[in-house]
């Protein structure tokens, strides 16, 4: 499926077996394929699952494996449209007993959006985990087997009930609200910051020592089920000189705006003039990969602080909020502030 078709329809496997794992793809570097050897210069999205399936037959020995074929694009091609395939396949999967637990497959760029997305979204308990790599299946050391294995063995695992969509890479799980990309090679790219892993893995076995406190999955009032489409919210990046027109295109055309602002947030008089006078939800973020951002410290009080949400995790919320009419800044402060 390419980005600008229509999709087509997702292909339920027969399951028959209990405990049974299913591996939802949706393609990205861990289904890429390019020149052998090198890391660089492949086509993401050229495998398909069941390729990915059977370049790793040990996945058998750790619960029956069924398959789904959501799209196999590169991940800076995923649309809210997707995202809407891909909650409405893991629901439907989930209420099936014979599931244990399911696996996304998906490319490193966007995955911190998708998994968030999904922690919101989706309403089971059973496990959902989102992995992919950073170096395609051509290439040497790929790391893509390990990290569908990995995930294959949390996803199994019934101490991974009940914690929200997970990421899994290189040997770590981490929560889907603080999963994100923190380097454009390295296979330990994928990390969570400040706040680290929940557990990690060992061969087979899982350890857990940390839990998420932010509402997910079946505790959250995002329903999604009778979407079509999510509300535009552009992510507008603060620099030295920045036009402040962008603000201003930005706001005549979108349904809230979030800033990538520099420090905790802030940016110059020009930017503060334009976002003073906007009538449209204006969610602060920053720039810097790293820190909080107060209610206290914004410097516009029409505008509402992320917390420690990145621009982009900041926009995934924003949208789903004014999509379920939770557009009033007293309602944007409590969701920022649980979720």
């Amino acid at each position: 499926m390419s980005a600008s078709s229509k999709p087509d329809p997702i292909h339920y496997p027969s399951i028959t077996e209990r405990g049974t794992v299913v591996i939802l793809a949706t393609g990205g570097t861990i289904a890429g394929s390019g020149e052998f050897g090198m890391q660089t210069g492949y086509t993401s999205g050229t495998l398909s699952v069941q390729a990915l399936i059977d370049a790793v037959p040990q996945l058998c020995e750790l619960a029956p494996i069924a398959a789904v074929q959501i799209c196999n694009i590169n991940s800076d091609d995923i649309t809210a449209s997707i995202w809407f395939r891909i909650a409405s396949a893991i629901n439907e999967l989930a209420e099936n007993e014979l599931v244990s637990g399911l696996v996304i497959t998906h490319g490193t760029d966007t995955l911190e959006e998708t998994a968030y997305f999904l922690n919101l979204t989706v309403k089971t308990d059973k496990p959902v985990v989102v992995t992919g790599s950073m170096r395609p299946a051509t290439s040497i050391s790929s790391d893509g087997a390990l990290n569908l294995y990995q995930s294959v063995c949390v996803a199994a695992s019934e101490a991974s009930r009940g914690r929200g969509v997970l990421a899994v890479f290189s040997d770590r799980i981490f929560a889907a609200r603080s999963v994100e990309k923190l380097s454009t090679y390295s296979v330990t790219a994928i990390s969570a910051n400040e706040t680290g892993c929940l557990g990690i893995i060992r061969n087979r076995e899982i350890f857990y020592y940390e839990s998420t406190t932010k509402r997910h999955t079946m505790n959250t009032e995002f329903d999604v089920s009778a979407l079509g489409e999510l509300p535009k919210t552009p992510i507008i990046y603060f620099a030295v000189d920045q036009d402040p027109a962008l603000l201003r295109f930005a706001a005549e055309h979108s349904s809230g705006i979030v800033i990538a602002g520099a420090g905790a947030g802030e940016f110059s008089e020009s930017f503060k003039s334009v976002i003073d006078s906007l009538d449209i939800p204006v969610i602060i973020s920053s720039r810097i990969d790293g820190g909080i951002i107060t209610q206290d410290s914004v410097l516009c009080e029409n505008s509402v602080a992320a917390n420690n949400l990145s621009p982009q995790k900041a926009a995934v919320l924003l949208r789903l909020a004014l999509a379920c009419g939770k557009s009033d800044k007293n309602e944007l402060l409590r969701i920022y502030s649980e979720y």
